[in-house]
C-alpha cells in the first residue's frame, strides 16, 4: 500500500527496486514524504528498510525506479552530491577528536570560513545542550550524549533530509525512551525532513508522524501510528504492530454499517462492513486491551464468550491473562492496574467471561 502523491510531497520514491543477484531486497516501493515530516520505515530484520535508506543516502544504487527531492531525480547522484546526511546506529564519532571538532569535521571539509564554522558549531552545541562538554572526547560522554553529538554533526551542514539508521539502538531501554522525545524535539525545532529506520515499533510510534510498515521488500501500509495500530491493512501489520488476537473465520453477514464473522469460538459481530462475499475467509483482529474480563456474567448480548484462565502475567501497569476457550483457542486479554492496592480477583483456572464492543476490532481480508 503506497501513499498518493500530492503537491505537498517533498521526498518521493517511484517504483524503487533493488536486486542483489536474484534476491529482491526492495520491491517497487512508492513513498511520498512531506517537507518537515518525521517518517519511519518499520519492519523486522531483512525486510528491506535499511537497503531503502541506503538508496536514499546514495550508498546503494537502485536497480530501477526514481528518488525525487523537490521534483528533482537524485537517484544517480553520489552521496556527497545529495543534500542528505545520515546518522548511523554506531554514531561513528572520531574517538581522537573532541566534541567540538567532531561537529566541525564536515564543515571544515566543505571549506567553510573559520568564523562560520565556529558560529555553526556553537549553534549545534546549544541545540543539543552540550555546550559545557565541547572539549570532552566521545568516550567521556554517556551513550545518550554521544547520540546527541552524532545528531548535531549530522545537522551541522544543514541537510534538507536527515536519515537515521536505528538511531537509538545502542541505548538501553530506559535511556532510549527518554531520548526519543529529546530527538523529536530537536528535529522539529530545526524543521528538517527526517526518514528513520527502526525495527522497534514503540520507537516508530513515539517519534514518527507517519509509519511505513515493510515486509519482504514491500510497503504493506503507510499511515499515522494511530491508523496503523487501529486500522491495520492486513494480518501481517496487525500482528507486527503491538499485540493482537486473530480469529480466523468466514463472513456470515455483510451490510454497509456492520458485518459478522463465524469463527471457532462463535459468531463475532462487527460495527463496520467489508463489502465482501458471504462465506469468504477473513480474520477478526482484536487488541488485548479492548477485551473486558470478569468472573461474573456481564449484561451484554453479543461478542460474549467463556473460557478458563491458563496464564497470568503481572507487568506493573497492567495484567495479562491468557484465557483458553473450549475449542483450544488462546485469547490474550490485558487489564490496566488503576489502583495500587486492588489486585485482580481473577486467578489461575478460574472460569471467566470475556467480551468486547462491536467497534473494538477490525475485519481483515488478507
Amino acid at each position: 500500500m503506497a501513499d498518493v502523491n500530492s503537491k505537498n510531497d517533498y521526498l518521493v520514491t517511484e517504483k524503487l527496486v533493488k536486486r542483489f543477484d536474484e534476491a529482491v531486497a526492495v520491491d517497487e516501493v512508492n513513498l511520498s514524504i512531506k517537507k518537515g515530516e518525521i517518517f519511519a520505515l518499520l519492519g523486522s530484520s531483512g525486510c528491506g528498510k535499511s537497503t531503502l535508506l541506503r538508496m536514499l543516502a546514495g550508498f546503494e544504487t537502485p536497480t530501477s525506479g526514481r528518488i525525487l527531492l523537490g521534483g528533482q531525480d537524485v537517484a544517480k547522484l553520489a552521496p556527497y552530491e545529495r543534500p542528505f546526511n545520515m546518522m548511523f546506529q554506531s554514531y561513528a564519532l572520531f574517538p581522537h577528536l573532541d566534541i567540538w571538532e567532531n561537529i566541525a569535521f564536515g564543515l571544515k571539509r566543505e571549506g567553510l570560513p573559520g568564523n562560520d564554522i565556529k558560529q555553526r558549531v556553537g549553534e549545534m552545541l546549544d541545540l543539543v545542550q552540550l555546550g559545557a562538554y565541547a572539549k570532552r572526547k566521545p568516550h567521556q560522554l554517556s551513550g545518550g550524549q554521544q547520540q546527541r553529538v552524532a545528531l548535531a554533526r549530522s545537522l551541522a551542514k544543514k541537510p534538507k533530509v536527515l536519515l537515521l539508521d536505528e538511531p537509538l539502538g545502542a541505548l538501553d531501554k530506559k535511556l532510549r525512551e527518554q531520548t526519543q522525545f529529546e530527538l523529536v524535539n530537536i528535529i522539529e525545532k530545526v524543521g528538517v525532513t527526517c526518514v528513520m529506520v527502526t525495527h522497534d515499533q514503540e520507537e516508530a510510534m513515539t517519534m514518527a508522524g507517519r509509519i511505513a510498515v515493510m515486509s519482504k521488500g514491500r510497503v504493506l501500509q503507510v499511515g499515522s501510528p494511530e491508523e496503523v495500530y487501529e486500522h491495520p491493512a492486513n494480518r501481517f501489520v496487525a500482528d507486527f504492530i503491538g499485540n493482537v488476537n486473530l480469529f480466523n473465520g468466514k463472513l456470515s453477514v455483510d451490510h454497509p454499517d456492520r458485518c459478522a464473522v463465524e469463527t471457532s469460538i462463535g459468531e463475532i459481530q462487527v460495527g463496520h462492513g467489508v463489502s465482501g462475499a458471504l462465506n469468504m475467509p477473513v480474520a477478526m483482529a482484536i487488541r488485548p486491551e479492548k477485551i473486558e474480563i470478569s468472573k461474573d456474567r456481564p449484561n451484554v448480548d453479543h461478542n460474549l464468550f467463556t473460557g478458563k484462565v491458563k496464564e497470568i502475567a503481572y507487568f506493573g501497569s497492567y495484567n495479562t491473562f491468557i484465557v483458553m476457550v473450549s475449542d483450544g483457542t488462546r485469547v490474550k486479554i490485558t487489564e490496566a492496574n488503576t489502583s495500587r492496592h486492588d489486585l485482580s480477583h481473577i486467578t489461575w483456572e478460574d472460569d471467566v467471561y470475556f467480551w468486547w464492543n462491536d467497534r473494538a476490532g477490525v475485519v481483515l481480508r488478507d
